[in-house]
């Protein structure tokens, strides 16, 4: 389920929440709205906002986490990929087919990570092209102890290069608990149905409440959002690797 779908589920429910909140108002007689029944509420609803407080906050951190860990990724491929790309100019001419295979090879990743039609992002690499282009390196023969040693170097990156694309495919599994996501929007639930059974019975509250619900949805939103960091309004910019890409020669 995508996040804008999980969103607009989550927002029916709290708009929910809110008019059945005014329904049972009305309906209940007025001894179980007097001052103590209104006190014992809100003291129950202090506790459920605090674990709600308490877990939402938790998921931001999980989110946010995951989604800086993954961005953190994407640019430190970007840079090895410049750096890779430098050391077989370095080699010399013997190594340019090799640079050529490494910017399709990186240019296929860019392509189905962040695909131009918005579709599904691929995140698992294309594993006979970059079997292609480690045998290709290692094909290269060293005329001295310097293009040992920068051969050395490029496979050592090729390497780190492969297992930070196949760590991506690793973190994609969502960071966010399903159980606890709807522990937290069941508590929401119940704290916004509350809050509308205490309220005054006139639109300004009922709006107040409305507007309540919506920006608890839009957060959940937002967090959901940074658990899929390859689509969607947060995404991770392929800027680094594009740019990579645009500096290296054709």
């Amino acid at each position: 389920m995508s996040s804008t779908v999980a969103a607009v589920i989550i927002t029916a429910c709290l708009l929910a929440a809110v008019l059945l909140g005014i329904r049972l108002r009305r309906l209940l007689p007025s001894e179980h709205l007097n001052q103590d029944t209104r006190d014992s509420i809100k003291i129950a609803m202090g506790l459920v906002a605090t674990m709600t407080a308490l877990v939402l906050g938790l998921l931001v951190s999980s989110a946010k986490g995951a989604y800086d860990t993954t961005r953190t990724q994407v640019i430190q491929m970007a840079a090895k990929v410049a750096f890779l790309d430098r050391i077989l100019d370095l080699y010399g001419p013997d190594a340019a087919p090799v640079r050529a295979q490494l910017r399709l090879t990186i240019q296929d990743a860019v392509t189905h990570i962040w695909p131009k039609d918005k579709s599904t992002p691929q995140l698992s690499p294309n594993v006979r092209a970059g079997d292609a282009f480690f045998v290709s390196l290692l094909r290269l023969s060293p005329q001295d102890e310097t293009h040992r040693a920068l051969k050395s170097q490029a496979s050592s990156l090729a390497l780190d290069l492969g297992q930070a694309r196949t760590q991506l495919v690793a973190q994609s599994v969502s960071s966010i608990p399903a159980p606890l996501l709807i522990v937290v929007v069941c508590w929401l639930f119940i704290l916004l149905a509350s809050f509308s059974l205490l309220a005054t019975g006139n639109s300004t509250a009922t709006l107040c409440s409305m507007i309540a619900a919506l920006s608890v949805a839009a957060a959940i939103f937002l967090i959901l959002e940074l658990d899929h960091p390859f689509r969607g309004l947060i995404s991770i910019s392929s800027q680094p690797l594009q740019a990579v890409l645009n500096q290296s020669p054709q």
